[in-house]
């Protein structure tokens, strides 16, 4: 076998072991590379992503001394909203529905207590009238938000 077949050889190899990494179905080169290209970029965004989100619980964490989880999942039509906070929290479900109303949520189901701590579960869906296009890390944000605001009127 000539260096230069062995060269051909190894790029292939090379170029199949990238396609199976990327998981993509590509077969001609050119294809795959703009697939790899994609996935970077994907992988990039989730980086960004999740970087924002450490930088945010950080800053929460610094600017409200209460320990809380605050987590918010996509759904088809809306947002699964769960809040916990390890003390009750009078007033707090008013500031997180007031946010909820700000962002144009219409809250479809919740479960609340408010006992020995404070444990939200909402799923909110968007208004008809709400035309701004709205991620769930904006949600997060807001309600990170009202939380601290709250904490910072008791």
């Amino acid at each position: 076998m000539s260096s230069k077949d062995r060269k051909k050889a190894s790029a292939h190899r090379k170029l199949q072991r990238l396609r199976s990494a990327i998981n993509s179905t590509a077969i001609n080169k050119t294809s795959i590379i703009v697939d790899a290209s994609r996935y970077i970029q994907e992988l990039k965004e989730k980086v960004e992503m999740l970087n924002q989100e450490i930088g945010t619980s950080r800053m929460s964490t610094s600017q409200n001394p209460l320990p809380m989880k605050v987590t918010v999942e996509t759904l088809e039509k809306g947002f699964l909203i769960n809040v916990f906070l390890e003390k009750n929290c009078p007033g707090l479900l008013v500031s997180i529905l007031e946010t909820f109303e700000e962002l144009g949520l219409d809250v479809l189901d919740a479960r609340v207590s408010c006992e020995d701590n404070f444990q939200l579960e909402a799923i909110g869906g968007e208004n008809q009238s709400n035309t701004e296009e709205m991620d769930a890390q904006m949600v997060k944000q807001a309600v990170m938000q009202a939380i601290s605001k709250w904490s910072e009127n008791i």
